[in-house]
Protein backbone atom coordinates (compact mmCIF):
# COMPACT_ATOMS: atom_id res chain seq x y z
CA UNK A 1 0.00 0.00 0.00
CA UNK A 2 1.18 3.65 -0.60
CA UNK A 3 1.55 6.54 1.88
CA UNK A 4 -0.63 8.35 -0.34
CA UNK A 5 -3.26 5.83 -0.77
CA UNK A 6 -3.44 5.73 2.91
CA UNK A 7 -3.27 9.70 3.16
CA UNK A 8 -6.07 10.11 0.77
CA UNK A 9 -8.68 8.44 3.44
CA UNK A 10 -6.48 9.84 6.54
CA UNK A 11 -5.35 8.20 9.19
CA UNK A 12 -7.23 9.83 11.79
CA UNK A 13 -9.69 6.88 12.57
CA UNK A 14 -12.53 9.51 12.84
CA UNK A 15 -12.24 11.84 9.70
CA UNK A 16 -14.83 11.91 7.44
CA UNK A 17 -13.93 12.11 3.97
CA UNK A 18 -14.56 15.50 2.56
CA UNK A 19 -13.81 17.12 5.59
CA UNK A 20 -12.93 21.00 4.75
CA UNK A 21 -10.58 23.06 6.93
CA UNK A 22 -12.44 25.57 8.83
CA UNK A 23 -11.28 27.83 11.92
CA UNK A 24 -9.66 31.11 11.79
CA UNK A 25 -5.83 30.86 11.91
CA UNK A 26 -5.42 27.37 11.36
CA UNK A 27 -1.95 26.89 10.03
CA UNK A 28 -2.67 24.38 6.08
CA UNK A 29 -0.35 22.09 5.52
CA UNK A 30 0.48 23.99 2.29
CA UNK A 31 1.64 26.80 4.55
CA UNK A 32 3.51 24.81 6.69
CA UNK A 33 7.41 24.73 5.62
CA UNK A 34 9.24 21.59 4.90
CA UNK A 35 11.00 21.93 8.58
CA UNK A 36 7.41 22.70 10.04
CA UNK A 37 5.99 19.47 8.94
CA UNK A 38 8.82 16.91 9.66
CA UNK A 39 8.98 18.64 13.33
CA UNK A 40 4.91 17.64 13.62
CA UNK A 41 5.39 14.62 12.26
CA UNK A 42 8.36 13.09 14.55
CA UNK A 43 5.94 15.08 17.80
CA UNK A 44 4.23 11.39 17.18
CA UNK A 45 7.26 9.73 18.02
CA UNK A 46 9.64 8.81 20.58
CA UNK A 47 13.24 10.28 21.04
CA UNK A 48 15.08 7.13 19.34
CA UNK A 49 12.69 6.53 16.65
CA UNK A 50 12.68 10.32 15.79
CA UNK A 51 16.48 10.12 14.96
CA UNK A 52 15.68 7.03 12.95
CA UNK A 53 12.39 7.57 11.08
CA UNK A 54 11.86 8.11 7.57
CA UNK A 55 9.03 11.07 7.53
CA UNK A 56 6.43 11.89 4.78
CA UNK A 57 3.67 14.68 4.63
CA UNK A 58 -0.14 13.55 4.12
CA UNK A 59 0.42 12.78 0.78
CA UNK A 60 3.10 10.12 1.00
CA UNK A 61 5.77 12.93 -0.47
CA UNK A 62 9.10 11.86 1.72
CA UNK A 63 10.47 14.57 3.71
CA UNK A 64 13.46 13.33 5.20
CA UNK A 65 15.13 9.67 4.45
CA UNK A 66 14.98 7.85 7.61
CA UNK A 67 17.46 3.92 8.52
CA UNK A 68 14.24 2.90 10.95
CA UNK A 69 11.38 0.31 10.47
CA UNK A 70 9.22 4.06 10.96
CA UNK A 71 7.55 6.24 8.82
CA UNK A 72 6.46 9.57 10.62
CA UNK A 73 3.54 11.21 9.04
CA UNK A 74 2.23 14.92 9.72
CA UNK A 75 -1.04 16.05 10.38
CA UNK A 76 -3.78 15.47 7.38
CA UNK A 77 -4.18 19.16 6.75
CA UNK A 78 -8.31 18.33 6.62
CA UNK A 79 -7.85 17.72 10.55
CA UNK A 80 -5.54 20.78 11.71
CA UNK A 81 -8.19 23.02 12.48
CA UNK A 82 -8.87 20.07 15.50
CA UNK A 83 -5.32 20.50 16.44
CA UNK A 84 -2.17 18.48 15.72
CA UNK A 85 -2.60 14.20 14.88
CA UNK A 86 0.48 13.25 13.68
CA UNK A 87 1.54 9.36 13.88
CA UNK A 88 5.01 7.08 13.17
CA UNK A 89 3.99 3.55 12.34
CA UNK A 90 5.75 0.56 11.58
CA UNK A 91 4.80 -1.88 8.61
CA UNK A 92 2.34 -3.96 10.39
CA UNK A 93 0.71 -0.85 11.09
CA UNK A 94 0.29 -0.06 7.58
CA UNK A 95 -0.33 -3.25 5.95
CA UNK A 96 -3.37 -2.70 8.96
CA UNK A 97 -4.10 0.70 7.56
CA UNK A 98 -4.51 -0.75 4.27
CA UNK A 99 -7.18 -2.97 5.22
CA UNK A 100 -9.32 -0.64 7.42
CA UNK A 101 -9.89 1.75 4.83
CA UNK A 102 -10.67 -0.47 2.39
CA UNK A 103 -12.68 -2.84 4.47
CA UNK A 104 -10.75 -5.67 3.62
CA UNK A 105 -10.05 -8.82 5.93
CA UNK A 106 -6.72 -8.09 8.53
CA UNK A 107 -4.42 -10.69 9.98
CA UNK A 108 -1.01 -11.06 11.00
CA UNK A 109 1.41 -13.15 12.62
CA UNK A 110 3.95 -10.38 14.01
CA UNK A 111 3.19 -7.61 16.49
CA UNK A 112 2.64 -3.88 15.11
CA UNK A 113 3.60 -0.77 17.34
CA UNK A 114 1.98 2.92 16.42
CA UNK A 115 2.95 6.04 17.79
CA UNK A 116 0.48 8.65 18.44
CA UNK A 117 2.50 10.65 21.39
CA UNK A 118 1.18 13.58 19.69
CA UNK A 119 -2.57 12.84 20.39
CA UNK A 120 -5.65 12.39 18.43
CA UNK A 121 -7.38 15.85 17.61
CA UNK A 122 -10.12 14.01 15.63
CA UNK A 123 -10.99 11.27 17.81
CA UNK A 124 -12.98 7.63 17.42
CA UNK A 125 -14.91 5.13 17.99
CA UNK A 126 -14.23 2.90 20.97
CA UNK A 127 -16.61 0.28 18.87
CA UNK A 128 -17.21 0.79 15.82
CA UNK A 129 -14.18 0.90 13.01
CA UNK A 130 -15.67 3.26 10.42
CA UNK A 131 -18.13 5.81 12.41
CA UNK A 132 -17.31 9.11 11.35
CA UNK A 133 -18.45 11.41 14.46
CA UNK A 134 -19.33 10.54 17.61
CA UNK A 135 -22.87 9.81 18.63
CA UNK A 136 -24.71 8.63 21.95
CA UNK A 137 -23.65 5.30 21.98
CA UNK A 138 -20.39 4.25 20.19
CA UNK A 139 -18.21 5.27 22.82
CA UNK A 140 -16.33 8.33 20.85
CA UNK A 141 -13.42 9.06 22.39
CA UNK A 142 -10.58 11.66 21.90
CA UNK A 143 -7.27 10.26 22.90
CA UNK A 144 -4.44 11.85 24.49
CA UNK A 145 -0.76 11.02 24.03
CA UNK A 146 -0.61 6.67 23.28
CA UNK A 147 0.99 4.06 21.27
CA UNK A 148 -1.31 1.53 19.50
CA UNK A 149 -0.34 -2.26 19.46
CA UNK A 150 -1.36 -4.73 17.40
CA UNK A 151 -1.11 -8.64 18.48
CA UNK A 152 -1.02 -11.71 16.14
CA UNK A 153 -4.09 -13.40 17.79
CA UNK A 154 -7.08 -11.37 19.21
CA UNK A 155 -7.08 -14.04 21.96
CA UNK A 156 -4.08 -12.78 23.73
CA UNK A 157 -6.45 -9.54 24.32
CA UNK A 158 -8.48 -11.31 26.86
CA UNK A 159 -8.82 -9.49 30.25
CA UNK A 160 -7.82 -5.93 28.67
CA UNK A 161 -10.47 -3.93 29.66
CA UNK A 162 -12.40 -3.04 26.36
CA UNK A 163 -13.54 0.62 27.18
CA UNK A 164 -11.59 3.64 26.97
CA UNK A 165 -10.99 4.32 31.03
CA UNK A 166 -8.25 6.65 32.50
CA UNK A 167 -6.83 4.04 34.33
CA UNK A 168 -4.72 2.17 32.07
CA UNK A 169 -4.79 0.26 28.34
CA UNK A 170 -7.80 -0.93 26.86
CA UNK A 171 -8.78 -2.88 23.22
CA UNK A 172 -10.09 -0.65 20.64
CA UNK A 173 -12.44 -2.38 17.73
CA UNK A 174 -12.91 -5.61 19.71
CA UNK A 175 -14.50 -8.29 17.42
CA UNK A 176 -13.54 -6.95 14.62
CA UNK A 177 -10.02 -7.84 11.95
CA UNK A 178 -9.06 -4.21 13.29
CA UNK A 179 -8.65 -4.73 17.00
CA UNK A 180 -5.76 -3.56 18.89
CA UNK A 181 -4.79 -2.37 22.39
CA UNK A 182 -4.83 1.83 22.70
CA UNK A 183 -1.91 2.20 25.52
CA UNK A 184 -2.54 6.01 26.78
CA UNK A 185 0.74 7.82 27.89
CA UNK A 186 -0.46 11.19 28.92
CA UNK A 187 -3.38 13.03 30.41
CA UNK A 188 -6.52 12.62 27.69
CA UNK A 189 -7.93 16.04 26.53
CA UNK A 190 -11.57 17.16 27.19
CA UNK A 191 -14.11 14.60 25.08
CA UNK A 192 -16.55 16.70 22.76
CA UNK A 193 -20.05 16.22 23.46
CA UNK A 194 -22.28 14.50 21.54
CA UNK A 195 -24.96 17.30 19.69
CA UNK A 196 -27.73 16.18 18.19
Amino acid sequence: MTQQKMTRHPFSLAIALGWVLAGSGVVSAADMSKEELIKDALSAAPPAVQDTAKVTDEHGNVLREGTSAYTCMATPEAIRHLGSEPMCLDQVWFQWADAWINKKPFSTDRVGIGYMLGGDAAGASNIDPFATEPTADNQWVVEGPHVMIIVPDPAQLEGLPDTPTDDGAYVMWKGTPYVHIMVPVGSRPEQRAVSN
